[in-house]
């Protein structure tokens, strides 16, 4: 089958539910390490992340924790590391013996899938390769895609293997890698699924660089952005306005028809 065009999915937010981990996670260090003074909440978080550089968890922890400091005078641990930011934020996330994967115990243990196998298989059974292009460490998305989804060798790209979003790099090394197994695929149309700002600042990215190709961004509400139904529409709002050609509710509703309807 001739394929039509390539699926690429982000994973937090989009394969599998962070609002009780990865988010949980920054929430927890950035308690810790502001002594008891500050929890932020998940709506704290997103206006972070909505400004489009804070990919990385734990640099978003760091963040945080530096933005209270300056807004309040809080005094901050003048050796506090980095290192020391990310050594708590695995083991809440993670799990005591976060460098193996089967002794993890925490969050990563209990996060809700959005997406199926049988989903994937309807993309490839209507022409539409897909791969995984996403922030998380390459451990973390291994673990959800293969120990979670059952995929046997998924292409994905992660933390280690590209620069942060929304540097286009680890997007184009996705479809390269995806053009290797389906060298029928070359040049046809990318889809984007995510579900940040920086996400979709990626695919216009790419677009930038790579222009005689068609690049289209799908903006996905992460469940927790679904609870109140004012925040889903500002949440909404902020993906399209940062390029999203659609916004919808969960990743499945990227059906393979509504994939050839964005594809004009």
């Amino acid at each position: 089958m001739t394929p039509v065009a390539l699926a690429i999915f982000d994973i937090d937010g989009v394969v599998r539910d962070v609002g009780g981990s990865y988010r949980r996670a920054i929430a927890d260090t950035v308690e810790y390490f502001t002594l008891g003074s500050w929890r932020p909440s998940l709506a704290d978080i997103d206006q972070l992340k909505a400004e489009g550089t804070w990919n990385n968890d734990w640099k978003a922890s760091q963040e945080l924790i530096y933005r209270y400091a300056n807004r309040y005078g809080q005094p901050i641990d003048p050796n506090l590391s980095y290192e020391q930011i990310v050594d708590f934020f695995q083991k809440r996330y993670r799990g005591p013996d976060p460098d193996d994967p089967a002794q993890w115990t925490g969050y990563i243990t209990q996060e809700p899938l959005l997406l199926s196998s049988a989903y994937l298989q309807s993309l490839s059974q209507s022409g539409m390769p897909w791969g995984f292009f996403s922030g998380a460490t390459r451990g973390s998305a291994e673990y959800v895609l293969k120990n979670r989804l059952g995929l046997t060798d998924p292409v994905l790209v992660a933390m280690e293997d590209a620069p942060s979003k929304p540097d286009p790099t680890g997007l184009i090394s996705t479809v390269r890698q995806i053009e290797q197994r389906h060298p029928e695929a070359l040049g046809q149309p990318v889809i984007y699924a995510g579900d940040t700002v920086g996400d979709l600042q990626t695919v216009a990215a790419a677009a930038v660089k790579f222009p005689s190709r068609q690049w289209i961004g799908v903006g996905i509400l992460p469940p927790h952005a679904q609870a109140d139904a004012d925040y889903q529409a500002a949440y909404a709002q902020k993906l399209r306005d940062a390029g999203a050609a659609i916004v919808i509710p969960q990743v499945q509703d990227l059906t393979p028809e509504r994939i050839r309807s964005l594809l004009g």
